[in-house]
């Protein structure tokens, strides 16, 4: 089973890379979450990749995989920004733990803030000034509360990437008493029937096996 099947099958979404230049050019197209990184890689090596990586995002995952026996491999990798090694031969189960660690510590380092007043999600648009949802074409708007206005903002902050269920709950804790009752699921639900084309399949706000929830903005 290799790894890039197994994380699918958990609900990551995977884009696998076979050197460098190719994650250079997969970068350049789309910020990823997390990279996992083979010291080992043909031509330019992880540890150049790692550092290329971090000057671009300090927002980044990054895990070096490395030989078993090799600690000075795992010593440069952390030097170089990764934020953990994983030794070859590994568990999947293993793998899976230290991704969604490394994906908790990523997002909760701060959010991207956003540039537009108006973020289209789903079949609904977020006004962030107004803090309603409005609906193209017509003059519908919903009115929101302050964590359900909270959490889009999340979402709109961290487009395309896994954010936990419990980094979610301390994101929008401080607003109101209600959010201490850990009903993320539940406030996903109310969301989704409000900005989802079909709320029984989920498209802008998709459950990330595992994780939580990650926000997709619509290509068009």
């Amino acid at each position: 089973m290799t790894q890039s099947y197994y994380l699918s099958r958990h609900q990551f979404p995977v884009n696998g890379v076979e050197n460098g230049t190719a994650l250079r050019n997969l970068v350049d197209r789309e910020l990823p979450s997390l990279v996992m990184l083979d010291v080992g890689l043909p031509g330019e090596d992880g540890f150049a990749l790692a550092r290329w990586l971090r000057e671009r995002s300090g927002r980044i995952g990054i895990i070096m995989v490395t030989a078993a026996s090799d600690t000075v491999d795992r010593v440069v990798g952390l030097e170089t920004g990764a934020d953990d090694y994983i030794a070859k031969p590994f568990e999947p189960r293993e793998l899976l733990a230290r991704v969604k660690s490394v994906l908790r510590r990523a997002v909760g380092g701060g959010t991207t803030p956003v540039t537009a007043t108006r973020v289209r999600m789903g079949r609904r648009v977020l006004d962030l000034e107004r803090r309603v949802l409005g609906t193209p074409g017509n003059d519908t708007e919903d009115k929101l509360s302050a964590s359900e206005f909270d959490l889009l903002k999340v979402f709109a902050e961290n487009p395309n990437r896994p954010l936990m269920r419990d980094w979610l709950l301390e994101a929008i804790a401080h607003r109101e008493t209600e959010a201490f009752d850990r009903s993320i699921d539940l406030r996903i639900t109310r969301l989704r029937r409000k900005i989802e084309v079909d709320p029984a399949h989920p498209e802008a706000i998709r459950t990330v096996r595992g994780v939580g929830y990650m926000f997709v903005p619509p290509k068009d």
